[in-house]
């Protein structure tokens, strides 16, 4: 199956995202924060980098979880609003 590759506005929330997972996580390690979401340090790393820019709804939700932050502070900070 081939996949549709991703919009700009895709690609800027997977940015978002990526960004917002790497402030939020501060000097706590990858694998200290990919262990207590339930996944792997290399997700983590993949969605960090933007490498992974749409990640499946539960991972962030875990990821979420494990650093404390909402899902509508997550969704707030992500979603581009129109001009």
């Amino acid at each position: 199956m081939v996949r549709t590759p991703l919009t700009p506005e895709e690609r800027e929330r997977g940015e978002r995202l990526g960004r917002l997972l790497r402030e939020a996580r501060g000097d706590r390690s990858m694998a200290e924060v990919a262990a207590s979401a339930g996944i792997s340090p290399e997700t983590l790393r993949k969605i960090e980098t933007r490498r992974a820019p749409t990640p499946a709804f539960f991972t962030v939700a875990a990821l979420a979880g494990a650093l404390g932050l909402s899902m509508d502070e997550l969704a707030g900070r992500c979603v581009l609003v129109p001009v």
